[in-house]
């Protein structure tokens, strides 16, 4: 379905989505002075090239990012979105995409822990390259390695400070990635309850989708939301991405509005047929 590469899909409608809601969730955690921690179990490269080969193998970036570049008046979640990724290309031409870890490293402060985790040698390379040029965090704060992020996500919980966010979202090549995430999340819960665990999910024709999200949704004793953006009619066969979702659990109480006012926008401007759709919804499962 994808190359696990995500340089062939850095900036795409998908990471439009997924980072709009990261940035908000980890402005949230900032607005309190008390240190956090961070965690990204497929960190990925963490910056990515939108001139180079790979961007351009399918220039998914240009039905993303590129679309709304230029755009001014946008809503508050895309503007803090946007300001990100300018702060990025110094406010000039689009050449570069931050993925999360960066988007991540550019949010947090000293007293705050960044944990990435990835398991592909390359990509893990790469991404150790990327962060010996970061300045903002001191070196204690930020730790990479070399792993399996599901297996690794319940060796970090729980943070001393009691605080946490963590974003998962492996690239589902592999069906069993949707067992592995719902086991990871329960694992999770199970040592850190108040944590909030974002889990970004594509938009395929896979019946495994569905049931992961209701799988998650059903689990004991938490607070969920659930945002899905369709771009597309949906294809026939199981290899087209026509849109992306999360699902965060324990959601900062001001998420929901934000996805209220941003997701109508994202559904029009990101269309790429007249098939866009948007949906939003919450929930609370008992103990």
């Amino acid at each position: 379905m994808f190359s696990y590469r995500h340089g062939f899909h850095a900036g795409n409608h998908a990471d439009v989505l997924k980072h709009c809601i990261w940035l908000h969730v980890l402005d949230h955690f900032v607005a309190k002075d008390t240190g956090f921690l961070c965690v990204d179990t497929h960190a990925g490269a963490g910056l990515y090239d939108l001139s180079g080969k790979w961007a351009n193998t399918r220039s998914e970036y240009l039905d993303g990012i590129a679309r709304i570049w230029d755009l001014t008046d946008t809503p508050p979640m895309v503007n803090r979105y946007l300001q990100s990724i300018r702060d990025i290309n110094e406010g000039e031409e689009l050449t570069i995409y931050p993925g999360s870890p960066w988007l991540a490293m550019q949010c947090l402060r000293s007293q705050d822990r960044l944990r990435l985790f990835e398991l592909l040698g390359a990509e893990a390379e790469v991404l150790q390259q990327n962060f010996k040029q970061q300045r903002r965090l001191p070196p204690r704060a930020v730790k990479l390695e070399m792993r399996d992020g599901f297996a690794a996500l319940k060796s970090v919980l729980p943070p001393p400070t009691r605080r946490a966010v963590v974003l998962i979202d492996p690239a589902y090549e592999n069906k069993q990635d949707y067992r592995e995430v719902v086991q990871a999340i329960k694992d999770a819960l199970l040592r850190f309850a108040t944590g909030c665990y974002l889990i970004w999910y594509p938009r395929v024709n896979r019946l495994q989708v569905d049931q992961m999200a209701k799988q998650l949704q059903n689990l004991p004793g938490i607070e969920w939301l659930q945002a899905d953006l369709v771009v597309k009619q949906s294809p026939q066969d199981q290899h087209g991405l026509y849109g992306s979702g999360m699902v965060v659990i324990n959601p900062p109480y001001t998420l929901k509005a934000q996805l209220e006012a941003t997701l109508p926008w994202l559904s029009g401007v990101l269309a790429q047929d007249d098939h866009a759709q948007w949906r939003l919804r919450q929930g609370k499962s008992v103990r």
